[in-house]
Formats: C-alpha cells, structure tokens, sequence
C-alpha cells in the first residue's frame, strides 16, 4: 500500500460513503486497478474514518438518542436489523462473487445503473410533489414513523450489494414514503453509525483471528504505518464535506447529477470490463 494510495482511498471513501454514489462500489474498483487485495485497510480504516465523520457532524443528534422517550433510538435499532441479518450471513459472499468475478465490471455497470434510476425516478416524483403540494393536491410531508422507518431499513439491507448507495438507497426510501426530507437524511446519517460500527468490529476480529492485520503492520513496517493513518484523517475530513453536499442536495431534492454520474462510471465500468482490468467476458 502506497501513501499516494491510500490518500486517494481515503479521498474516495469520505466522498462516496454519504453521497448517493456507493462508496464499496468506488472502492472495488480502486482496488482492481491499483492491483490491491484489500485486506485491512479498505474495510477497517477507512470505514472507521467515516464513523468519525458522521459523529462529529450529528453528535447532538446521537447524544439525543439516549434521552427519554428514546423513540428515536428504537427506530434506528429495529432499521438496523435487515442489514444486520444480511451484512453477517450474505454480506461477505455478495462481495466477493460481485468483486472477483470474471463479469465485475459489467455487474458493477448494472448495480450503479439501478442506483442511478432510484435517484432519477426519486427526483421527479418528488418534484410533481411539490408542485402538487403548492396547489393544495398532496398532504405535506410527514414526521418519521414505522412505514418511513421500514421502507429505510429494507433499503439499507439492500445496500450491501456493492453499487448500490446505502445513503441514496435508504434517503430515497424514506422519501417516497413520504417522509420530512431533512429528517429522513438525518435519520438515515444515524443509520450509518451502527452498520459501519458493526462493520467495523467484524473486520477488525476476523484481521486478527486470521493474522492479516499483524502481517500488514510487520510487512508492511512505516510506510505502511503512514499510509494507515493518511487515509483515515483524509477519510474523516472529507467525510464531513460530503455530510454537508448530500444534506444541501436532499433539501433540494436535487439527484440528477449524481445519477449521471453513475450511468457514465456504469459504462466505465463496462469498458474497463472488456479490456480485462474489472473482470473479463
């Protein structure tokens, strides 16, 4: 692992975890093109940057939390549960099939197309629901309940295929169930926290029960040390920018861009397919 590799995972990471354009998507193709294998520092250091993140932007939120009535807190557990389940018995196996395969570009180029068409479609009926709301034809939006909560947490569970946004997925969810849009962001930022945790504590025991943290560390001696730490302060500050681009982009409704960005790295990812780099047909 390079200093030079690991500020561009870093870079990436903080981006594309809370923007709606999937970060373990962005990842597995960083890591095929740089010829890495990923190992400890992808799922352990960047994540953990990232966790950063999201608590220092919505620390007042997660404090909140643990104050009576605890509403919040029960929602955010029982939306935490679908990924959960998938993450633990599925999560692993859905991506190494999907990274390591011989079609990854072309499954990657299909799941980001599914993530730009939710985006897309999430726009407009957003839009026409605006207009109708102005004319007095649509209900306003509403405060966060168990069909906004359910909606989300089916969405997450479905985000640990990579290529689909777990950020995007789960605010457009919540959205056209009919949720405050601000809340619903906020709320979906809140679920990132136990997931990337969970994830967190997944890789960091399965690193040392297999020995390939302490192998990295001893192979990989300063540089790698280095490399370590300049993703993950990388990670975290930039995870804050991207905090801030995806509330703006959620208030406003606005995903078009986002979803052109995806279908053009769709067909990328189809290329770079063909040409061997992701896979080969």
């Amino acid at each position: 692992m390079e200093i030079w590799q690991a500020a561009v995972l870093g870079l990436v990471q903080g981006l594309t975890e809370f923007l709606p354009v999937s970060s373990s998507g962005h990842l597995m193709i960083l890591q095929r093109l740089f010829g890495l294998d990923g190992g400890l520092f992808i799922p352990i250091v960047l994540h953990l940057g990232t966790l950063v993140s999201v608590c220092i932007a919505f620390r007042g939120e997660i404090a909140a939390l643990f104050k009576k009535p605890f509403k919040t807190l029960v929602w955010l557990v029982l939306a935490t549960v679908p990924a959960g389940i998938v993450g633990v018995f599925a999560g692993g196996v859905i991506e190494e099939q999907i990274g390591s395969g011989q079609y990854a570009g072309i499954l990657l180029a299909a799941l980001f197309t599914v993530t730009a068409a939710v985006l897309f479609i999430t726009e407009t009926v957003l839009k026409r629901r605006e207009k109708a709301r102005a004319s007095g034809d649509a209900a306003a939006e509403k405060a966060l309940c168990g069909r906004t909560v359910l909606s989300m947490a089916l969405a997450q569970a479905a985000a640990v295929f990579p290529g689909i946004s777990r950020s995007g997925a789960t605010v457009c969810a919540g959205s056209l169930a009919g949720g405050e849009r601000g809340e619903t962001a906020r709320f979906s930022f809140l679920m990132s926290v136990p997931v990337i945790l969970g994830s967190f504590v997944l890789d960091v025991a399965k690193g040392l029960s297999d020995g390939g943290i302490q192998s990295a560390f001893a192979s990989g001696g300063w540089r790698f040390g280095v490399a370590v730490g300049v993703g993950f302060f990388i990670s975290a500050a930039v995870g804050l920018l991207a905090i801030r681009l995806m509330m703006k982009a959620v208030r406003n409704a606005d995903y078009k861009w986002f979803s052109l960005y995806l279908v053009c790295l769709a067909a990328v990812c189809a290329v770079l397919n063909f040409t061997g780099r992701l896979g080969s047909l």
